[in-house]
């Protein structure tokens, strides 16, 4: 049993008329992603780094060579907006792991590369990164974290072919 088994308990005695199934799998699936969310956030502290600045400097990491990509490529691959983009970029500018270069294929725009440090930052935190994730998904087999996947990319696949 685990506390949401508690609050499940909780509506069916009050509203024995509700189906509150549907509410044990969301609330299940949101308290697993807040373990997983301050977890990975430990593992991105030990580098300096946080969710956001992880996710900028992995994205340009994971383009390949010369790991640089247009803001507003960065902003499309990580879903946010051009003006929380371009925070991100001038934190990570700030802290030496990006910098902003002329595009030169455009002169009117810019792109954002990884620093010989940014790239260093980025590849130890993805090394680290990693050695987190196998570690909190070890409470399950293998045929469990195969079955989930599965389970949780038809799920997401729902929201996002829409």
């Amino acid at each position: 049993m685990d506390q949401v088994d508690d609050i499940l308990a909780q509506w069916n005695r009050e509203r024995p008329d509700l189906d509150v199934a549907p509410m044990g799998l969301i609330g299940r699936a949101n308290r697993v992603s807040q373990h997983l969310g301050r977890e990975m956030e430990k593992t991105f502290a030990a580098h300096g780094l946080n969710f956001a600045s992880f996710d900028v400097l992995a994205t340009l990491r994971r383009s390949g060579p010369p790991y640089a990509l247009s803001p507003g490529d960065l902003s499309a691959t990580m879903m946010i907006t051009s003006g929380t983009m371009t925070n991100r970029v001038d934190q990570l500018e700030k802290a030496g792991l990006v910098e902003r270069r002329l595009n030169p294929d455009d002169r009117r725009s810019f792109i954002v590369s990884l620093t010989d440090k940014g790239f260093a930052t980025i590849d130890a935190a993805v090394t680290d990164h990693v050695a987190t994730q196998t570690r909190i998904v070890s409470m399950l087999t293998k045929e469990e974290r195969v079955a989930l996947d599965a389970l949780l990319s038809k799920f997401l696949v729902g929201f996002e072919s829409v």
